[in-house]
């Protein structure tokens, strides 16, 4: 069983930053790739940023250019690096781990952005 547990979220303003963490229970390598997602109120969950095993990156075109995805293979953490933050970036962010075709999940940790 793979555990995932976030961390850093967090009350900040507009224009300010924070990272977030995402502890793997497993040598991260092990899995195909690894991803953050985010689910606001009333809203669907969505894809923020993922990185592969080989170490590809993929944002959503609100991600870009504020937020950066990287990981520390020692200590099996992939962290979110979220600058620019808008009041539009407040929700739960969730940490994904993908192997095959099984998916884990966090638990979630809340940002939430003041204007």
């Amino acid at each position: 069983q793979v555990q995932l547990v976030e961390s850093g979220g967090g009350l900040v303003q507009a224009g300010g930053s924070l990272r977030l963490s995402c502890a793997a229970s497993i040598n991260i390598f092990s899995l195909n790739a690894m991803g953050w997602y985010r689910q606001a109120p009333g809203k669907q969950r969505e894809l923020v940023a993922a990185m592969s095993s080989g170490g590809n990156t993929r944002y959503a075109d609100s991600s870009k250019g504020r937020f950066t995805i990287s990981r520390d293979n020692a200590k099996n953490t992939v962290y979110l690096q979220m600058n620019s933050l808008k009041p539009e970036d407040t929700a739960v962010y969730y940490c994904k781990g993908e192997r095959g075709a099984l998916g884990y999940w966090g638990q979630g940790t809340q940002v939430t952005v003041s204007s």
